[in-house]
């Protein structure tokens, strides 16, 4: 049992002629999906994650539905089910700024791309998978096989570690004015100081810093 959706009602009419056995529905990805938890097993896109990146209204903001969309994903999909996510990016910036809101959302996967080297059969593929970490399928190169494609990478995966990562590893974030964040935020002008020429001077640490005042004066 499946169902489809999609923004567009022609696009829905072509399916219903063609006897499609599934249920139809016409939505916006960008508000989310409409579906109770663990509700699939998979999804399959093709040709239509780029679009929430646009701003086709003056409402929409593109961080905003992909996170959206994606939190909702991962909501709908059961534990260990996959997503695949065929689309045509604009640019770096824009598969990057996809990837991380799919990696926010709890996704483990990555980005495969087939045929690299072609103008007009180069593909890409986000293979997302849902509380699980997944193996990325191999990438096609021509002339067939998966060995060689000019010595490109062909694919790049992000995992629950490299996600703490990009969140700022190891660090913790702490209370606003308690004094481990004090104590942090000066040790970052101190850094930012010394990378510039002329750096401004950042008082010493001592057993005062971060200490309350008594309410008395």
């Amino acid at each position: 049992m499946w169902v489809g959706c999609d923004i567009a009602p022609s696009m829905l009419e072509v399916a219903a002629e063609r006897g499609i056995e599934g249920d139809l529905m016409q939505h916006d990805m960008g508000h989310g999906l409409p579906f109770k938890a663990g509700t699939f097993d998979g999804v399959v896109s093709v040709s239509a994650l780029q679009w929430l990146c646009n701003a086709d209204k003056s409402g929409h903001v593109p961080q905003r539905r992909l996170s959206t969309f994606f939190t909702s994903l991962y909501s709908c999909l059961s534990r260990g089910a996959r997503a695949i996510f065929q689309f045509y990016p604009e640019n770096p910036a824009q598969m990057q700024m996809i990837t991380l809101y799919a990696m926010k959302a709890g996704f483990t996967g990555g980005i495969v791309v087939d045929y690299p080297n072609s103008t007009r059969a180069k593909k890409t593929f986000l293979c997302l998978f849902a509380g699980v970490v997944g193996t990325l399928p191999q990438a096609k190169l021509e002339g067939g096989g998966g060995g060689g494609g000019g010595g490109k990478k062909q694919s790049a995966s992000f995992t629950e570690g490299n996600r703490e990562k990009r969140r700022g590893g190891d660090r913790k974030k702490h209370h606003k004015g308690s004094k481990e964040w004090i104590l942090q935020k000066k040790e970052r002008r101190r850094r930012q100081a010394g990378a510039r020429t002329h750096g401004e001077t950042v008082r010493a640490d001592t057993k005062f810093t971060g200490r309350k005042r008594k309410p008395r004066f």
